[in-house]
């Protein structure tokens, strides 16, 4: 697949512990994007911070939190970054959403080694 060099950057902020139908979301939301082909998801799991209710989670030790942020990147087309935003709401209970323009600079497979 070849992108654009303008894209987008879809940012989804949820808990490591949120869940849909009794599976982790950011599971969900990486498989629904892979579903779709869109060019690819990275999940990135946060050491501390706070959302809408002002809880602190963290992975200090003294504080053992089981809802870790987490924030998952897809980077991919407008259109189908729009597309995938109706699906996206439909898993999503709580979290942040936003989205930002970006500038591909380079998207290619690994070459096959000899």
């Amino acid at each position: 697949m070849k992108l654009p060099s303008e894209a987008e950057l879809l940012r989804i902020f949820i808990g490591e512990s949120d869940k849909h139908n009794g599976r982790p979301l950011y599971e969900l939301i990486v498989e629904a994007a892979r579903r779709r082909g869109m060019a690819g998801a990275t999940v990135l799991r946060g050491l501390l911070g706070f959302g809408a209710h002002s809880r602190i989670h963290t992975a200090k030790i003294l504080r053992l939190s089981e809802d870790l942020p987490v924030v998952i990147e897809i980077v991919d087309k407008p259109e189908r970054i729009e597309t995938f935003l109706p699906e996206l709401d439909e898993l999503m209970q709580e979290g942040l959403v936003t989205l930002e323009k970006v500038r591909v600079i380079a998207y290619r497979p690994e070459t096959a080694k000899p």
